[in-house]
């Protein structure tokens, strides 16, 4: 199978902004998903479509892989992974090919006249951790993360990216059930603790009896952080 280069343009499904559109939002599924999947999801949690006035949402596809979890199986996932556990090594090779992917749809809404102080990426499960690589190791002046469900690896990479960086680190808004059995709750406030101390400001949610799983009261309040770093831009006018 022909290994997944940067010039793969990903299928996505878009949410258009309900008025003039001036920002943008990633939002990257987690392992075995799509993009249309996840917006259905978020629809049905929330009994309604995430839609903004002036953001639109770009749920991206991840291309098909063998994925070692899954004992090389394919699947769709941003990268693969040695074992899910946070004690051993990144599958770097595959995340870097992804970065660079991803970049490319960063760039697509910079060339349509976004900025990427106006541009937010996050996601869900590995989805969220794709994120950070991108935001953490390439991206460093996009307007804010996020990650629900999600964690870095102890030995990450992001981790030694932001030793090595000395300038302002976008906001990460991180939210993990207390009772998710697949990525354990602790392995999320590590990665919160860890990048606290290599300098980003990063907000922790936790939810009680939330599994696994997206829920109301995590994507509400993820809306509202939306909207402080990607507040709509007031009209101004001229006397």
């Amino acid at each position: 199978m022909a290994s997944v280069s940067g010039s793969v343009r990903l299928p996505r499904c878009i949410v258009s902004p309900a008025g003039r559109h001036s920002a943008s939002l990633i939002f990257l599924h987690g392992s075995g998903d799509s993009g249309q999947r996840l917006r259905k999801w978020i629809q049905q949690v929330l009994n309604q479509e995430l839609t903004f006035q002036h953001i639109k949402i770009i749920y991206p596809t991840a291309p098909p892989r063998p994925y070692t979890p899954m004992k090389g199986g394919i699947s769709n996932v941003w990268f693969d992974r040695f074992k899910i556990s946070n004690d051993c090594p990144e599958h770097l090779e595959s995340i870097n090919v992804m970065c660079q992917v991803l970049t490319d749809l960063i760039d697509d809404e910079v060339k349509s006249g976004i900025k990427k102080s106006r541009i937010l990426v996050g996601g869900f499960s590995m989805g969220g951790c794709m994120a950070m690589h991108l935001a953490y190791r390439n991206h460093q002046d996009v307007a804010g993360v996020f990650a629900l469900s999600s964690f870095l690896n102890k030995t990450s990479a992001v981790y030694q990216a932001l030793r090595d960086s000395d300038g302002v680190l976008p906001e990460l808004f991180q939210c993990h059930g207390a009772a998710d059995e697949l990525v354990l709750h602790s392995w999320g406030e590590e990665t919160n603790s860890m990048l606290r101390s290599l300098g980003v400001n990063a907000k922790f949610h936790s939810f009680p009896g939330v599994y696994h799983e997206l829920s109301r009261a995590e994507l509400e309040k993820l809306k509202s952080w939306i909207l402080t770093k990607l507040p709509g831009e007031v009209e101004t006018q001229s006397e």
